[in-house]
Order: C-alpha cells, then sequence, then structure tokens
C-alpha cells in the first residue's frame, strides 16, 4: 500500500514538473513572429509534396517495385502536407488573419479573400495527400502566392 501510494505521488510530481509539450508557435500574445519564415516553410513543404509525387510515380511505374522506398514516400508526401496545413490553420488562421466587422467595407473584402484563400489552399493540400497529380502542387504554389500578397498587403513585413 505505501509502495503504491509512493508511485502514485511520485507520478503525479513528475507530471506536474514536466512542461507541456506544444506542436506549435505559441498561441499567447508574446510578439515573436516571423511571417515571412511562415510562407518559406509553406514553399518548402510544397517542394517536397511535389517531389515525393515524382518519387511515388516513379517507383510505382518500375518494373520491380521497391514497396519499402514507396511507402516512405508516401508517408513524406503525407507528413508534409500534414505540416502545410497545419501553418496555414494553426498559425495564419487561428492566430495571425483577424476577425473584421462586416460593416468594415474594403477591409472587411480583404479579410474574406484572404480567408477563402486560406481555405482554398488547405483543400489543395487535401488533394495532395489523396492523389500523385502534380497539378495540385502548381495550384498550391499560386494560392500561397496569392495569399502571400495578400497577406502582406494588409500586415506589412513589419511582423
Amino acid at each position: 500500500m505505501k509502495t503504491h501510494l509512493l508511485m502514485v505521488l511520485l507520478t503525479a510530481g513528475i507530471l506536474i514538473l514536466l512542461p507541456p509539450i506544444s506542436r506549435s508557435h505559441c498561441q499567447i500574445p508574446c510578439g515573436i513572429y516571423d511571417d515571412a519564415m511562415r510562407y518559406d516553410m509553406l514553399e518548402e513543404h510544397i517542394t517536397t509534396i511535389e517531389k515525393s509525387m515524382n518519387q511515388i510515380n516513379e517507383l510505382s511505374a518500375a518494373s520491380e517495385i521497391n514497396y519499402n522506398q514507396l511507402v516512405r514516400w508516401i508517408t513524406n508526401k503525407e507528413d508534409h502536407c500534414g505540416k502545410f496545413m497545419d501553418i496555414v490553420w494553426q498559425y495564419f488562421m487561428t492566430q495571425r488573419i483577424k476577425p473584421t466587422a462586416v460593416d468594415a467595407g474594403e477591409e472587411y473584402n480583404g479579410y474574406i479573400t484572404q480567408l477563402t484563400t486560406m481555405h482554398e489552399m488547405l483543400v489543395t493540400a487535401m488533394k495532395c495527400k489523396q492523389t500523385t497529380d502534380t497539378a495540385n502542387t502548381d495550384r498550391l504554389k499560386e494560392l500561397v502566392a496569392k495569399s502571400k500578397q495578400l497577406y502582406f498587403k494588409d500586415h506589412g513585413h513589419e511582423h
């Protein structure tokens, strides 16, 4: 009984002292943002997704398929699509793009355009997960360029 109680107390103490693990940039107003870097990361993920697609297509067409490598490239594509999507929704849509009042006129229209573009980025990244069609990565590149232009027009490069 004493051993069991000691183990419970020890485990509780360790859990209290361990810092929480976070997957992304903070969601508190720390003021440390690098928006341009996030766009660079999005572009890098697209490049990796596209390379993965090309490798999957090449390995699939081989006369003798190397399933180990094929699975590794599929997993790589899936991971980078997920990371891309996390940046879009977790960083930009949740933390950086601020809601705008409907009666704010042109500012509201810009807000809706940004949200619509980011939503399309998420849907296109999902299509990248589902296929090996590089037309989807081409579209993603276009959308990121559009989003970047819209975002920095509204936010400048001071973040």
